[in-house]
């Protein structure tokens, strides 16, 4: 047997035994409005909330926001991208991208994030390299907080997941806040009933 087998053999017989998962206790939930907390939330962290009646709207009001020659990545059948995206889509192509389109799977009204995985970013890149992100969230799927969050079948079912809370920003050059230094300038989250 190869070192590299018998290295793999010995770590595969070291494992624990399985044991089942704590119980971890619900605390008392906030409830109230979800939507005022959420967008409480958001907006404290950098992000902004606005209203669309239909996705047909929301490529108007991308166009109103970041121009009429924005080029878009849309992961969601609902907008339409000037770029088109799929699954083999490479990642680095889409450093040009003025904005990526997304739809949150839920929301979470304690902290303003929104939650996507692989299923939702299509391309996980997509949620970081482009300049602004745009979020579609449906209002009734918003969470009371972050506990919720872990008891929910597709946080557990996901194989990459990330909490989003407002676009990137950094204070740690003389305590001066700059957004985007690390990823999206800025964070859209249209209110926008799923299909």
């Amino acid at each position: 047997m190869a070192t590299r087998e018998a290295f793999i053999a010995k770590v595969r017989q070291a494992q624990p035994a399985a044991r089942p998962r704590p119980d971890v206790p619900l605390f008392r939930a906030v409830g109230g409005d979800l939507r005022a907390r959420f967008t409480s939330a958001l907006q404290t962290m950098g992000g902004t909330c606005v209203e669309a009646g239909a996705a047909s709207e929301v490529a108007s009001l991308i166009r109103e926001r970041f121009g009429a020659t924005v080029s878009i990545a849309s992961a969601t059948a609902e907008v339409p991208g000037t770029r088109l995206l799929t699954a083999d889509t490479e990642p680095s192509s889409l450093q040009d991208v003025d904005v990526g389109v997304v739809r949150a799977r839920f929301g979470v009204a304690e902290t303003g994030s929104v939650w996507f995985s692989e299923r939702e970013y299509v391309v996980n890149a997509l949620g970081y390299i482009v300049q602004h992100l745009v979020v579609l969230l449906d209002p009734a799927q918003l969470v009371d907080g972050l506990q919720d969050v872990y008891r929910r079948d597709d946080f557990r079912d996901a194989r990459y997941a990330a909490l989003v809370t407002g676009p990137s920003a950094t204070a740690d050059i003389e305590g001066v806040l700059i957004r985007g230094a690390q990823g999206v300038r800025s964070l859209t989250v249209v209110w926008l009933a799923g299909e």
